[in-house]
């Protein structure tokens, strides 16, 4: 276990091409996404950077970025921490993203082709395999994967931008209930893949808005169990 509380295998490899500044910011806020690094968890500048291989200045500034963008609290006398998400910041940012998906699923009713559908019907497929395994980041990663396909399916590049820059705060909310979701989870996946195949535009949207305020109601209800 490293000093941060970084479990081993889980800091990634830096990929040279790039600005190194952007390049510790992308580790670190996957780091944060995928909750390697937990809420609350100090952040020790030098730590950090002797985990990255790089000098403290890209992480210095990588961090008073994700600040900047709520993901980390800068604290004075205190240090960095991985900010402590609150019920009502998960709320609305979930309820949110209820309505994209809810409209993304009615759009690629409507227009999604075999190929759409097949395509959404081996993510399936592998995250049922993932929930089998008890492979909680392999279904996290592959649930991110199925509903940006939908976005994908739908066809709408402001939808699909706004969908985006929800999309890893909706992962950061979601990995703590996957587990708790499990098989469910892609039960219902299974039932918005056949409104999506039956052109059922009412019933993908009302599939994907019941979906999605499952995932809320879980993540509210990990906070009292």
């Amino acid at each position: 276990m490293l000093s941060t509380g970084l479990p081993q295998g889980a800091v990634p490899r830096l990929e040279r091409p790039g600005p190194l500044r952007e390049r510790v910011y992308e580790a670190l806020l996957e780091l944060i996404t995928t909750r390697a690094l937990q809420p609350g968890q100090h952040l020790v500048e030098s730590e950090l950077a002797g985990h990255l291989g790089v000098s403290r200045q890209p992480v210095r500034e990588a961090l008073q970025r994700l600040n900047t963008e709520g993901w980390v609290d800068l604290r004075p006398a205190q240090g960095a921490f991985v900010h402590e998400p609150t019920e009502e910041e998960a709320d609305q940012l979930l309820t949110v993203r209820t309505l994209l998906e809810a409209e993304a699923a009615r759009l690629a009713a409507a227009l999604a082709d075999a190929a759409g559908v097949g395509a959404l019907e081996e993510l399936c497929a592998e995250g049922e395999r993932a929930v089998a395994a008890d492979d909680v980041d392999a279904a996290v990663a592959l649930n991110a994967r199925f509903h940006a396909k939908i976005m994908e399916l739908a066809s709408n590049a402001v939808l699909a931008e706004l969908a985006a820059q929800v999309d890893r705060r909706v992962r950061w909310y979601y990995t703590p209930v996957a587990r708790q979701r499990g098989s469910q989870s892609w039960v219902e996946h299974r039932a918005l893949i056949a409104a999506i195949a039956d052109r059922d535009e009412p019933r993908a949207t009302r599939l994907m808005r019941e979906h999605t305020e499952h995932t809320r109601t879980s993540y509210h209800e990990r906070a009292t169990s």
